[in-house]
């Protein structure tokens, strides 16, 4: 089978960091506070902390997730693997969809900020913006991420230069009279409206799990993907919090509820040190820096969605095309033509605040993923992040996002309902017939886990292969230690194994007896053809030992149906044997090893190396 085109690993922590916290600042900051404020008054500030609280849960299931089975798609790859390729249509689909809307949004809301100085059309400016941010990302993951780092640091600096000059204002007027004027009464629509505003805001945070759809283009994503989110959340509720306490305390009230763009009123009041007009043009460029990068951040993860489908033949195989810069021309040329349609012939303002609802169902769906992985005992499944606290992190998480969802209201409730039923109906009429998968729910209960899905275990197995060992494996001296036998011929899959068990004996002091009953084991994958002429076999004891490795060359090769009788191919031949033990108290390492012995054996040349080997030296230096 052809392998898939893998992308590049071009990006590293502050790319993982620009892109999250791009994909957070914009409207959120720049046009919803004030809206926020109408319906709660000065607790906006509170309600934006609150929902920054209240990401933290799905944030952390999806750097986990993430962390296991780093691939493109992000949402739709993780929902896809956990409750299966149905649940993935809805989430994948879903997902696009919300994150073009959101794109396009942040595009049309650089407007108010832009009409501060000129009278602009701005859907044909915000077309423009889409194509040219679009042929950016055909060029590359590290251009697109170069150009979302200078926005980003631009955006930060200018949004901390202006909260600390903002509280320098404040601090220079009668603080205690301001407060007390400024933020009385607290709740202005009692907690009803508090709660309803923590919804409202709870958007603002959204784009904070996107950055797990370049997961695959992330250089040593179990460091780079939890501290690049956990920076950039941190970065944004400091912003949104100071940046909002800054507005309520220093606009008239009525003005401020009615602003489509506080930060340049605020600003108004205490950047006059500045030659006129430039205090306002510096808010108008962190603005435009803002939304720039929502755009861009959007373009660059939206477009790995359907690549990540076609791969999985649930959408056109031509969405899955990687050109010679390394990026899915397809799915980005396709999510840059939906946003333009989405610009020149919906009310996208409206559109995208529908599409907010459907965020919140895909968080629950993400933290329903967490349990599920874990409950199904895959052994596979190796975080290099685990979420704390878990379940009850992620049934907070799902609690949340079920109560924010019916916040919203109905029509929100209905729009992300009507998704879902397409995302089902296009499943069942094209993706269903082309699909032969289960995600790992049918692992979780005794009575599905007779269909447990083992291509998600061995797709799992190739994702550890690839992020490699960790540093407390040792497989250096595991080499060293190995027991080498190198066989003129042999007649029967059960005589090696008898001369194998025989020597690794005496080395784990443990019986022959013992040794071959854990590597004849029904429950244990006795003997896995990885590649053209190689098997691992693999067991664990229930004793606290060291790992152990057996290598075996048959110089004349066995038979492959001596050692499958359902396998047809009579003139295939297995020259290498591997037997691995370990201990079953660290499974991960053991299936850490095992995907590592895999990578090694799987290349093209290795067979003819091992046969042509002179000496078990020789051998031994082939897998080391």
């Amino acid at each position: 089978m052809k392998k898939q085109e893998t992308l590049k690993k071009h990006l590293k922590l502050w790319d993982v960091y620009a892109l999250a916290a791009g994909a957070m600042f914009s409207s959120g900051l720049f046009l919803l506070p004030g809206l926020a404020a109408a319906e709660t008054g000065p607790s906006v500030v509170l309600a934006y902390f609150v929902s920054g609280l209240i990401v933290l849960p799905t944030m952390w299931s999806v750097a986990e997730l993430a962390t296991a089975l780093p691939r493109s798609g992000g949402t739709y790859y993780l929902i896809d693997r956990s409750l299966g390729p149905m649940f993935g249509c809805i989430g994948g689909l879903g997902a696009w969809l919300a994150l073009v809307l959101k794109s396009a949004f942040a595009l049309i809301g650089m407007g108010a900020y832009l009409a501060l100085f000129w009278e602009v059309d701005i859907v044909p400016v915000a077309v423009t913006l889409t194509v040219l941010l679009g042929l950016l990302n055909l060029f590359g993951a590290k251009e697109t991420a170069l150009l979302q780092k200078m926005l980003i640091f631009s955006l930060v600096a200018i949004l901390f230069l202006y909260i600390l000059q903002g509280f320098f204002f404040v601090f220079s007027l009668d603080v205690k009279e301001g407060i007390h004027s400024q933020f009385t009464p607290f709740f202005t629509e009692g907690m009803y409206g508090f709660f309803a505003t923590v919804g409202m805001v709870f958007v603002s945070y959204a784009g904070l799990t996107k950055v797990a759809s370049v997961a695959e283009e992330v250089e040593n994503p179990g460091r780079n993907i939890p501290l690049g989110m956990t920076l950039a959340i941190g970065t944004s509720v400091t912003v949104y919090v100071l940046g909002v306490l800054l507005m309520v305390a220093v606009l008239e009230p009525t003005a401020f509820r009615e602003d489509l763009t506080p930060v340049a009123t605020a600003g108004e009041q205490f950047l006059h040190w500045l030659p006129s007009p430039w205090g306002k043009v510096l808010v108008v460029m962190a603005a435009v820096a803002a939304f720039a990068s929502t755009g861009n951040a959007g373009i660059m993860s939206a477009s790995r969605y359907p690549m990540a489908m076609a791969r999985d033949h649930l959408l056109f195989p031509w969405f899955s095309s990687v050109g010679k810069n390394g990026t899915p021309y397809a799915s980005v040329l396709a999510t840059m033509g939906v946003m333009i349609i989405f610009l020149l012939g919906f009310n996208v303002s409206d559109v995208a605040k529908l599409a907010s609802a459907f965020q919140l169902l895909l968080f629950g769906l993400l933290n329903v993923a967490v349990i599920v992985m874990r409950e199904s005992q895959i052994e596979e499944y190796d975080p290099d992040f685990r979420s704390p606290l878990y379940p009850w992190m992620q049934i907070a998480g799902i609690l949340f996002s079920v109560i924010l969802i019916f916040e919203m209201g109905l029509l929100p409730l209905v729009f992300t309902l009507g998704i879902s039923f397409a995302a089902v109906g296009w499943y069942k009429f094209y993706a269903e017939k082309r699909v032969d998968r289960h995600g790992a729910i049918f692992h979780v209960h005794a009575e599905l886990g007779k269909q447990k899905d083992e291509d998600l275990e061995k797709e799992m197995r190739g994702i550890l292969g690839e992020k490699g060992l960790k540093e407390d494996d040792d497989y250096a001296d595991l080499i060293r230690r190995a027991i080498i036998l190198d066989l003129p011929d042999a007649t029967h899959h059960q005589e090696i194994m008898e001369q194998a068990v025989s020597k690794l004996s005496k080395h784990v002091k443990v019986s022959e007896e013992t040794l071959l009953d854990s590597f004849t084991d029904e429950k244990q994958d006795r003997a896995i053809p990885i590649t053209s002429g190689v098997v691992l076999s693999h067991a664990r004891l229930a004793k606290d030992i060291r790992p152990a490795m057996v290598l075996i060359r048959v110089k004349k090769g066995l038979d492959l149906k001596q050692l499958s009788e359902e396998n047809t191919e009579e003139k295939s031949k297995i020259f290498v044997f591997i037997l691995l033990l370990s201990s079953n108290t660290d499974s991960e390492q053991h299936i850490r090893i095992l995907a590592h012995i895999g990578e090694k054996v799987d290349t093209g040349d290795f067979l003819d190396l091992w046969r042509q080997a002179n000496g078990v030296e020789a051998l031994r230096k082939l897998l080391s």
